[in-house]
């Protein structure tokens, strides 16, 4: 893929997580600086999905650990057990939030 493509596709991820905050019932706060969404909840835990243009990744910063994510097939997928990206954010994001979080289309 190319650069352009990574940051074409990537881009989309951020503005689809930051569309899927306003829309969710979940008290979640976001803020965006450059490549680096910080979504906050209202007991203070964040998660930071974050571009590595350099390896034309998407990581994600959770208290379940730190996750890469690739593009693979059409979806961007974790890099260690091929789970699909926006599954595993909902799961993180649920379990952080302490209420259901749903960040897939």
């Amino acid at each position: 893929m190319s650069d352009s493509d990574y940051l074409t596709r990537a881009e989309a991820v951020l503005a689809r997580i930051e569309q899927a905050s306003d829309d969710s019932d979940a008290d979640i706060e976001f803020e965006r600086n450059g490549n680096v969404l910080t979504l906050e909840f209202e007991n203070g835990s964040k998660i930071i999905v974050n571009l590595q243009p350099p390896m034309q990744e998407i990581w994600i910063a959770a208290k379940m650990g730190g996750f890469h994510f690739k593009f693979v097939d059409g979806q961007w997928v974790d890099t260690r057990n091929a789970r699909e990206f926006f599954e595993a954010l909902s799961d993180y994001a649920t379990q952080q939030a302490g209420e259901p979080v749903d960040f897939s289309a």
